[in-house]
């Protein structure tokens, strides 16, 4: 299937990783992975931490369109200002998904103590170890990912900073997931069960 969208080499990132007969193809802009899942057809769910704030164990989990996450980090979590964080510095944030995605993505950066957004070098690493490392400084930065073979079960994010160390927290504000759209086909199955469910009562 080509895809009907200009793409500029300044706008958009495309990695192509070679993956037991799949391809990963990476984006560093926002509305071209979305478009781009569209494509595949694809709709966007999106978890933006807005009801998350403090400290918190590892094992936390949340939902956005069906997808369960669950977060882990060495030395647990932090979240504050509507943003997802580790509690240590430099450590790994790690997002395990149920069920896989064929799409993932998210705005990634780095943030001090008090959760201000701090430049940095940052990667994200996906299970099947495909990965995209740059630099970050502010809150838009975006690094998405899509499988055109085996979905996609963990996302993982870490920042190395400028001495001195111990100053910089990975830190993830609005997570991304490609859901699946159901075939007219189903839509349509489901909408008759839904009438059919409606007569009976």
């Amino acid at each position: 299937m080509s895809i009907r969208i200009a793409l500029s080499a300044a706008a958009m990132t495309v990695v192509m990783t070679q993956a037991a007969s799949a391809a990963i193809v990476s984006f560093t802009n926002n509305t071209l992975w979305t478009a781009y899942s569209a494509q595949q057809g694809y709709t966007v769910a999106t978890e933006t931490f807005n009801a998350y704030n403090g400290f918190y164990a590892n094992g936390l989990t949340g939902n956005a369109g069906g997808i369960q996450w669950t977060a882990t980090a060495p030395g647990n979590l932090y979240a504050g200002m509507a943003f997802m964080s580790t509690n240590n510095p430099e450590a790994l944030l790690t997002f395990n998904l149920s069920p896989s995605v064929q799409g993932v993505g998210g705005n990634f950066f780095s943030t001090d103590p008090s959760f201000n957004i701090i430049p940095a070098i940052f990667g994200v690493t996906l299970a099947d170890g495909s990965a995209y490392v740059g630099n970050t400084s502010s809150l838009a930065d975006f690094v998405g990912f899509f499988s055109t073979g085996a979905a996609i079960s963990s996302i993982s994010m870490s920042v190395a900073g400028n001495l001195p160390a111990g100053t910089h927290f990975a830190t993830v504000d609005n997570l991304y997931f490609a859901v699946a759209v159901p075939a007219p086909g189903a839509a349509a199955l489901l909408g008759l069960a839904a009438l059919v469910s409606r007569r009976r009562r």
